[in-house]
């Protein structure tokens, strides 16, 4: 096997690999999610908004990468379950800014961390010292030379 058909062929598994360990992290906010009737794209304009407390509608829209109607429509939802709230802005009272509310700044500072984290701490609790120690230095080296590119 060439190196390039071997880098390939692995690549392909690191890939795989990378996406289970995705999908069993997010299995417990996912649940908290269907708990609390929110949608992903709402879960995400949330925990921007909850980051950058008093941004615009537009702002939003381009960190979420929708479009201007989208997100004005999943910030109406929020706001009518008093998630967020619209504020005029002070200097400009033809543009509203959004602001998240403190059930939903504490969810964000406090539960998001720890539901992300949960399945992980379990896994590395499980392991031993040395194989926790590999695991870490082989992940820092992987996103290092990925960030390189």
């Amino acid at each position: 096997m060439t190196e390039r058909t071997e880098n390939a062929v692995l690549a392909e598994r690191i890939a795989r690999d990378l996406n289970a360990i995705r999908r069993v992290l997010r299995k417990p906010l996912e649940a908290e999610l269907v708990k609390n009737q929110l949608t992903v794209p709402q879960v995400t304009v949330l925990t921007i908004v909850a980051r950058q407390p008093g941004i615009t509608l537009k702002e939003l829209s381009h960190e979420v990468n929708l479009a201007h109607s989208t997100v004005s429509g999943i910030v109406d939802r929020l706001e009518k379950r008093e998630l967020v709230e619209r504020r005029a802005d002070s200097a400009d009272g033809r543009v509203s800014r959004i602001y998240p509310s403190e059930q939903v700044t504490g969810f964000i500072r406090d539960r998001v961390p720890v539901l992300g984290a949960g399945p992980l701490e379990a896994a590395l609790r499980r392991a031993m010292r040395v194989e926790r120690v590999a695991i870490s230095r082989a992940l820092e080296k992987l996103r290092s030379l990925l960030e390189d590119e």
